[in-house]
């Protein structure tokens, strides 16, 4: 299966379909952050994931304790920070995936707040997001060869390769 999915011609297809999708899906989300009338302010999301954490059912114990720790001590106080990250990410990340550029990487932080925003105990469409992102994310390089990617990734490769030679990093066989 994994083979079909990372190598074959028609597993692409349906991959940029999905890819195309999901981009849109992101695109769209940090636009009408960006561009929307007032702008784009994360604190009431977080103080809300702070109020109302996510609790083990019929018990006061956090499932995320360490979450709802990190967006107290680190995300509120530091809101500035995520207003502008969060719109941006979520535009590029549907940008990457529109054009199929960087996909793999795209869809790694795609998936990173999808899963930032259901440990908040936001539920939405990131299920749906986060199944074809890890589908899109297992087929790798596949997903983007009807985009950029088939055509900048042999140069990252060539360059990371020139890198890696560079610094002395490959291993030497006996």
């Amino acid at each position: 299966m994994m083979n079909w999915l990372r190598g074959n011609n028609y597993a692409a297809v349906v991959l940029t379909m999905i890819r195309l999708y999901v981009g849109w899906e992101w695109l769209i989300a940090g636009w009408h952050k960006i561009t929307g009338a007032k702008a784009f302010d994360a604190a009431g999301f977080l103080k809300g994931a702070i109020a109302k954490p996510v609790l083990e059912p019929g018990t006061t114990d956090l499932v995320y304790g360490n979450y709802v720790a990190f967006l107290k001590n680190f995300a509120l106080p530091h809101v500035g920070i995520f207003n502008v990250i969060v719109p941006w990410g979520e535009l590029l990340v549907g940008i990457g995936l529109l054009v199929g550029a960087l996909t793999t990487t795209a869809i790694f932080f795609g998936l990173l707040m999808n899963f930032m925003y259901m440990f908040a105990g936001t539920v939405s469409t990131n299920p749906w997001l986060m199944l074809f992102g890890a589908i899109l994310m297992a087929a790798g390089a596949n997903a983007g060869k009807f985009g950029v990617d088939h055509i900048i990734l042999p140069y990252l490769h060539k360059g990371f390769d020139k890198l890696v030679d560079r610094l002395h990093l490959k291993p030497k066989l006996k």
